[in-house]
């Protein structure tokens, strides 16, 4: 599933598109809840995350939430691949268009007529989110690190990727009872979980794969993150701070690498 980075690069790589007018819509998924006659003639007064989440801000009709679940993607291009899974495409006065492409059938689009309020926790890349914000997040919460991590009422965006990242940059066991950490732990926590998000942004995100449904930027081939991942993924391999083994448990049905050795 795309996560923060993923989903921020796409609604950066959307920002043209701010100002234009919807000319057209054609839904290709009976699935999608949305239909055409909401959206056309509407404006695009911006384009923003949240969470995971794709907003299309329309004057004069709230907000067009896209959510990319495992394998959407939201884009001004396509390859050839990808047309036979394009699900919507939004054709604007600008002669631009903007493709829904969902491989797995799995992402949603509505219409949300008083704008998204969707209840989600903090915004991770933002002032707001200080050490001091997930000491208190922590310190009210028996559940696993992790989980927390991953929680999106807590905190909004990180998925299994980043989560499992920051852990290991903070040298923390992913199975840790999220109120057992001190503030030394909390405060190598923030900045692991800041600097992997905005290392995987600027790196464009994570892809893991060469298939349609495997992520990649608009005007890229790929994000390059991937290349920098210390524990995601990398079971059985030596860890690259202290040389053991990584190793893979599951925790609340979700796969968990860690190093445990070095992460405590």
């Amino acid at each position: 599933m795309p996560e923060l980075p993923e989903v921020e690069t796409l609604v950066r790589g959307l920002q043209p598109i701010v100002g234009t007018t919807i000319a057209a819509v054609e839904i290709h998924d009976a699935r999608l809840t949305v239909s055409a006659d909401q959206l056309c003639g509407a404006s695009l007064r911006d384009v923003r995350r949240r969470g995971k989440y794709v907003l299309l801000g329309l004057e004069p009709h709230g907000d067009l939430v896209i959510h990319l679940r495992m394998s959407g993607r939201l884009c001004l291009d396509r390859s050839e691949s990808e047309i036979p899974y394009t699900r919507m495409t939004i054709t604007l006065d600008s002669g631009d268009s903007v493709y829904f492409v969902n491989p797995r059938r799995l992402g949603t689009v509505s219409l949300c007529p008083e704008g998204f309020d969707k209840p989600l926790g903090i915004e991770p890349v933002t002032a707001e989110f200080t050490a001091v914000v997930l000491e208190a997040l922590a310190h009210a919460s028996r559940t696993p690190i992790k989980q927390l991590l991953l929680d999106q009422r807590k905190i909004a965006g990180i998925g299994n990727i980043y989560a499992a990242e920051a852990l290991w940059r903070a040298g923390l066991d992913p199975r840790r009872r999220s109120n057992s950490l001190d503030g030394e732990e909390i405060s190598a926590l923030h900045a692991g979980i800041t600097s992997v998000l905005s290392e995987a942004i600027d790196q464009l995100g994570t892809t893991l794969g060469n298939s349609v449904s495997d992520y990649r930027p608009s005007g890229a081939a790929s994000g390059t993150y991937q290349n920098h991942l210390a524990v995601y993924g990398r079971e059985n391999k030596p860890c690259e701070r202290c040389g053991a083994t990584i190793r893979r448990v599951i925790q609340a049905g979700r796969s968990t690498c860690f190093c445990p050795a070095c992460q405590t």
